[in-house]
This record gives C-alpha cells, sequence and structure tokens, in this order.
C-alpha cells in the first residue's frame, strides 16, 4: 500500500511540473512610429501580452484578468470625413496621417502616396510587404491569438494593390 502511495505522489508530481511547462506565456510589445500631418513623427507602443498562471491579458499599457486567452483583437483604422487624416484609437487620442507598426514578426504600415487612380483617401496600406488601398473608410486589423502569440493577422476593407500605383 506504502509503494502505491509513493507511485501516486510521484506520479502527480511530474503530472504538475509537465503541466507547469505547456502553461505558455508571450509579451509582444509592439513598437511604431506615427506620422502628424505637421510632419511630425513620435514613437509609440502598442502590443499584446499574455500570462497564463495569472490569467492577464495585456492590451497596450493596460493588462485584464481573463478566465482564458482571447481569441482575436480587432484594431480599426477610420478615414476622417475629407480623407486626408486617419485615426487609429489604439496609437493616438487624435488624427494622424500615417504610421508604421512591427508586432511581433508582422509589419503594418499606412502613407499617404500619390497615386494614379481614385484611391479612397490615397492611402497605401503595407502588410508584411504587400500593397493594399482603403476601399470602405473603416478598416480592421483582427489580430488572432495561440498559446504561443498570434495566430494571424487578417485585414478587412481593404483591396490588394494590383499594380496601379505611381
Amino acid at each position: 500500500m506504502k509503494n502505491s502511495y509513493n507511485l501516486q505522489a510521484l506520479f502527480a508530481t511530474f503530472c504538475l511540473v509537465f503541466s507547469s511547462m505547456s502553461i505558455a506565456d508571450f509579451d509582444l510589445p509592439g513598437e511604431g512610429t506615427l506620422r502628424y500631418p505637421t510632419g511630425v513623427e513620435k514613437d509609440f507602443k502598442f502590443g499584446f501580452g499574455w500570462q497564463a498562471s495569472t490569467q492577464q491579458f495585456r492590451i497596450g499599457d493596460k493588462s485584464y484578468e481573463m478566465s482564458e486567452l482571447p481569441e482575436s483583437y480587432s484594431i480599426a483604422i477610420t478615414l476622417s470625413k475629407d480623407g486626408t487624416k486617419i485615426w487609429v484609437q489604439e496609437f493616438n487620442k487624435g488624427f494622424i496621417e500615417g504610421f508604421e507598426w512591427q508586432l511581433g514578426k508582422h509589419k503594418l504600415s499606412l502613407k499617404k502616396q500619390d497615386l494614379n487612380n481614385n484611391v479612397l483617401g490615397n492611402y497605401l496600406l503595407t502588410f508584411n510587404k504587400r500593397d493594399y488601398f482603403l476601399a470602405r473608410p473603416n478598416v480592421s486589423v483582427e489580430v488572432s491569438f495561440n498559446q504561443d502569440g498570434i495566430d494571424r493577422v487578417k485585414l478587412d476593407g481593404v483591396t490588394k494593390d494590383m499594380g496601379i500605383k505611381n
């Protein structure tokens, strides 16, 4: 009976050690640069983090207690009514002209550019070296998570550049 108890204790210890190793954490600081309509540039940080042991999910500089890792987070890029500026709530309190943002291995940038065709706001959105145009005034960037960090990033409200820019 004593051997059975020792075996059970050993098994329980083994399970605890390996179950804590399967708990995954990640920290993606998310660093970027904002460009204002005046030409001024300013660095910013906006990223995500997950600490499974404390069930804390970080969005930007705020942490939230969550029972499990959220499936995704969506960031809205909104074009001003006159089409000259954009607003990204997570990046800045007011309108900006563009940005560059690195999140893990993903890079997203939005910049004004003179374009041949009538492109909404004359904005070029580049995601991981692929160019897109705004198809509507509200674009979303959906970041989906897994235990190791980012599973995928999906853009909505854009069209691929098919070679129509200058």
